[in-house]
Formats: structure tokens, C-alpha cells, sequence
């Protein structure tokens, strides 16, 4: 049993490593990328006369403020549990994802509004023409972002942050909102002004969805919900396969950010010593979480099973 804990033990602080050199690198990569690509698409929207580019521009920038929240929630949830947080503080992750999604709404009405007003105006003959700068531009945005969609969401599930994962589901909103700049500067450039405003609008649409998503999982998982049936149902076969174990009188999961704490009844036989079914409730407490990487502590009741007649 000790040697299985000094491995679990070195196993654990590998696992920390790795995740804090993920952190980092998903931070510097979205940072220096989203500063780029905003930077960029900012100059041209100024010199190609693209409203749809600028607002785009706009929301590449606060994808960089996002990014610095979601660092700081992640590195701040890492830390260990103290006299004042005795259960960890996990939760502050999904306060980040909470801060990111509000950031992200409050974004999306901006862009909206400045589109809505020039499309409500009527006067389109007024509405400068793009320029071909601004058309390129949304095409290097569209391929930039997506990539980064792609690289941010990989490493966010392997370290299970929900955070990240919401930060690359902004990249995707941004790839997405690049898409509507190319159909409006381009409709613009062929002889449509009014559809860079358009554009705007449909930006503005976009990333409303996608704040909603993110507020909405990070709600869910400050409300302490279950990990659902299906969940819970795994976990019940793999205990009532256990060694010593009769059966499963009672099971709550919880989710506590992007951890998971279980509540535990068995059945053990009546006729053990108190020390051997000590044993075997160590025993599932320990398989528990090293199968279900998620769980961070099992609470486990052992009742006695009663001796057939």
C-alpha cells in the first residue's frame, strides 16, 4: 500500500508539471497570437474602411484579455487547499469561466449595435467601400483562429480545464465572426455597402451563443450539479466489482469546477472486523480516484450487510 502511494504521490506531481507547462504554453500562444492577429486585422479595417474588420478586430483583442483571466483562474484553482479553503479552490476556475463569458456577451453587444445602427440609418449610399486589404485579412483571421481553436481545445481536455476550453471556443467564435467579415466585405467590395454592416451584426450573434454556453457550464458547475446517471451508473458497476464489496447503497457525485467529489455508501459483510472493512472501504476509496481521474475524494460509509438466514 505504501509503495502504491509514494507512485500515485510522484504520479500526481508529474501530472503538475505537465499541466503547468500546458498553461503556459496555451496562454503565450493565445496572447501573442490574439495581440497579432488583432493588431493586424485593426490596420486594416482603418485603411480598408471595413467596419465588419474593425468590430472583428475588436473581438481578436479581447480574446487576449480573456485568455490572461482564464491564465489567472487556472493557475489561482491550482493552488492547495489552506485553513481558509479546506476543500480546495477549484471553484475559482469557474468564476474565471464566469468573468470570460461576461466579457464575451458585452463584446458581442458592442459589435452588434455599431452594424444594427448603419443598417437602421438607410443610408447605405454613404457607407464607405472595403478594401481588398480588409478582405485579406479575414481570410488569414479565419485560418489563424481556427488553428488556434483547434490547438487550445486539444490541450484544455487534456488538463481538464474548463477555463481553456471556453477560451478555444472563443477562438471559434472568432474564426466564425471572420467568416461573416469575408461574406460582408466582400458582398461590400461587389457593389452591397450595407452588408459589412451586416456582418457586423451576424458577429454580434455569433459570439452571443457562444458567451451563453460558457456562462452556462460555468453556473452549472458552481451549483455543486451531478455528473449525470450515465456517470454515476459506471462508477456504481466498477464499485459493486470491487473486492469485499456487497453491493451499493448510495451514490452522489458533485461537481465541484472541473473536479468531481463523490458521496459513498457500501454494503461490506457484517461478520468483518472493523479493520478488514476499513480495509476494503481503503481500498475503493483509493480505486476510485485512480480510475476516475476526475474525482478528487471519495467520502465512503460502509454498512453492514446482513448475514443471510
Amino acid at each position: 500500500m505504501k509503495a502504491e502511494a509514494k507512485q500515485g504521490a510522484s504520479a500526481r506531481r508529474q501530472t503538475e508539471v505537465d499541466e503547468a507547462a500546458v498553461i503556459r504554453n496555451l496562454s503565450l500562444v493565445s496572447v501573442v497570437g490574439n495581440g497579432i492577429l488583432s493588431g493586424f486585422k485593426l490596420f486594416a479595417g482603418v485603411v480598408g474602411n471595413s467596419g465588419a474588420m474593425i468590430s472583428d478586430a475588436i473581438h481578436s483583442f479581447s480574446d487576449v484579455l480573456t485568455t490572461l483571466i482564464a491564465w489567472i483562474g487556472v493557475k489561482v484553482s491550482k493552488k492547495a487547499a489552506d485553513s481558509d479553503h479546506p476543500y480546495g479552490h477549484e471553484r475559482l476556475e469557474c468564476v474565471a469561466s464566469l468573468l470570460l463569458g461576461v466579457v464575451l456577451l458585452a463584446t458581442g453587444l458592442g459589435v452588434g449595435k455599431v452594424g444594427l445602427d448603419n443598417i437602421l440609418s438607410g443610408q447605405y449610399e454613404t457607407l464607405a467601400i472595403p478594401g481588398t486589404i480588409a478582405l485579406v485579412a479575414s481570410v488569414i483571421s479565419i485560418v489563424g483562429k481556427e488553428a488556434m481553436f483547434w490547438y487550445t481545445r486539444y490541450y484544455a481536455k487534456r488538463i481538464n480545464s474548463s477555463a481553456f476550453l471556453a477560451d478555444a471556443w472563443h477562438h471559434r467564435s472568432d474564426a466564425l465572426s471572420s467568416i461573416g467579415s469575408f461574406i460582408g466585405i466582400g458582398g461590400a467590395m461587389l457593389g452591397f455597402p450595407v452588408l459589412d454592416s451586416v456582418a457586423s451584426v451576424v458577429i454580434c450573434l455569433f459570439i452571443i451563443k457562444v458567451s451563453y454556453d460558457i456562462l452556462k457550464d460555468g453556473v452549472t458547475k458552481l451549483l455543486d450539479t451531478s455528473c449525470g446517471e450515465g456517470y454515476e451508473q459506471k462508477m456504481i458497476d466498477h464499485i459493486s466489482a470491487q473486492e469485499g464489496v456487497v453491493c451499493v447503497d448510495l451514490l452522489r457525485s458533485r461537481m465541484f469546477g472541473n473536479r468531481v467529489y463523490v458521496d459513498l455508501e457500501i454494503q461490506v459483510d457484517g461478520e468483518k472486523s472493523l479493520w478488514e472493512a476499513h480495509e476494503v472501504a481503503e481500498r475503493v476509496h483509493a480505486d476510485v480516484e485512480r480510475t476516475f481521474t476526475d474525482v478528487k475524494h471519495v467520502m465512503i460509509h460502509v454498512n453492514p450487510a446482513k448475514t443471510p438466514a
